[in-house]
Formats: C-alpha cells, structure tokens, sequence
C-alpha cells in the first residue's frame, strides 16, 4: 500500500507582510518609505511610496492577484503623478502568480517578487526579488524639502493610528 504525503499547504502572503519586507528590500533606514499614500499628496493612491536619499520618488503597487492586478488598469491614472514626483514604477506580487501577471504589467514598470521562506531553521519571513528593473520616467524631479516633509508627516501619522489600533485590539482582548 502506497501512502500519499499531503503537500503542505502555503499560507498566502498578506499584504502587511509584503509592505514590511519591501520596506526592508529598499532600506526604510536609508529612504523615507511610507504605506496608502494619497490623501494631501497624489492624485491616486500609491501602495508604498519611497523618497530616496537622492530625492527622486519610488512607487510601488502592490498586486496579490491577477483580478486584482486588471482592476488596477481600470482604474484610468495609470500611476501617472501629474506633478512629475515618480522616477519609478514598481509592480510587487506573490512569486506564486508571477508567470500569470508578468505579460500584463506595463513594460516601463519594474517587477518585484514576494515569497515566503518556511525554513525550518530560522523564522518564517517574506523575501524580495527584482524580477525587472523599471525604465526611469523621463521628467521626473526631485521632491521639494516640503514635499519630503510632507511624505514624512503622512508616515508618521500612520504610526499614530496603528497605535490607537493597538491600544484598541489590546482592550478588547482583556475583555476576553
């Protein structure tokens, strides 16, 4: 009698998981790198936007699947800043629906890759890759000082809502 070993199957990677470990990937201790930014800055939203030391804007749209990757070419703004503030476009998806996406993004676009290691050796983490390099967008400039302060006080209002969050989930788990 042959047993069949059950192929483990791999827990999705989340979008958290994919923001902090493209925050590591492109040195949030070296750039300014601020999640969701939008609101008071761009006229679309930018899943993760990098100001490098350089100056010059990164933005980064993060994908989880092939119905979320086509909704995002509906949406007519084609990650197009009007004011000229992105010298690069990044596509970030599970490596796992890589070969299904790859023909769809933009060519100017560059592609990274999210994949998660289970070694049982060390802690479960998500790992980057760059599949392609992006094609700069001729035009760009380099971000204002206030513009980079601007990106900066985005960033650090967010810490402050994840902290009310934490405050919150930690009373209500004390209730339980």
């Amino acid at each position: 009698m042959i047993i069949k070993e059950k192929k483990k199957r791999e827990k999705p990677i989340t979008t958290i998981e994919m923001e902090i470990a493209i925050s590591r990937y492109f040195g949030f201790r070296q750039n300014i790198i601020v999640p969701n930014i939008s609101w008071g800055f761009m006229n679309h939203e930018a899943d993760i936007f990098i100001v490098k030391k350089s100056g010059y804007a990164t933005e980064i749209e993060i994908k989880r699947s092939k119905a979320d990757l086509l909704a995002d070419f509906k949406k007519g703004h084609n990650h197009i800043d009007k004011l000229n503030r992105i010298q690069e476009l990044y596509y970030a998806l599970p490596k796992n629906i890589f070969e299904k996406c790859k023909d769809l993004i933009p060519k100017n676009a560059g592609i990274i890759t999210c994949e998660r290691d289970t070694n049982s050796w060390t802690k479960e983490k998500v790992y980057v890759r760059t599949i392609r390099e992006p094609i700069k967008i001729k035009g760009a400039r380099k971000l204002t000082d206030k513009e980079k302060l601007k990106i900066a006080t985005l960033g650090t209002m967010r810490i402050w809502s994840l902290k009310e969050k934490i405050i919150k989930l930690q009373n209500d788990n004390s209730k339980i």
